[in-house]
């Protein structure tokens, strides 16, 4: 039976990025091939913030985008057979109506709430919301795909 949360070790395990690109740090309330939530801790020694603004740090919206891809990636991955998943990688395949309405600010708890709209053979469409204290700060449509990995 799967877990309802997994902590940095496991993501490693599931995904191929590492530091400093690895930015989600725990993914918890997983619901297989459903949902989850991803926690990304924002500080301000994030390699991400340290020149975007010096004395007054942000969060990019694209690093936002990308912790939501590498969070559906993790849930995927995490969600099936891991026989079937050997050897795969998930790949952002595009962007859709991604908004940023507030400036995510060092140092702050981060939480991306995603959801798997639709699954089609290797292409998945997802949904996610950024929060931060319950307040929304981003919220974005994508799609990713599921390919083998290069030996």
């Amino acid at each position: 039976m799967k877990t309802n949360s997994i902590d940095r070790k496991e993501i490693e395990r599931l995904l191929p990025h590492r530091e400093p690109m690895l930015l989600i740090d725990k993914l918890i309330n997983i619901v297989p091939l459903k949902s989850a939530t991803a926690i990304v801790n924002v500080v301000k020694t994030s390699f991400f913030v340290q020149g975007h603004f010096p004395g007054q740090p942000v969060m990019p919206g694209v690093f936002i985008v990308e912790a939501f891809g590498q969070s559906a990636a993790a849930l995927t991955a995490h969600s099936v057979d891991p026989k079937k998943f050997e050897n795969k990688l998930v790949y952002l395949m595009s962007v859709e109506k991604a908004r940023f309405r507030n400036p995510v600010i060092p140092d702050c708890e981060l939480q991306l709430h995603i959801e798997a709209i639709r699954s089609h053979s290797r292409v998945w469409k997802y949904k996610g919301i950024a929060k931060v204290n319950g307040k929304e700060m981003a919220d974005a449509r994508w799609a990713a795909t599921i390919v083998d990995r290069n030996k």
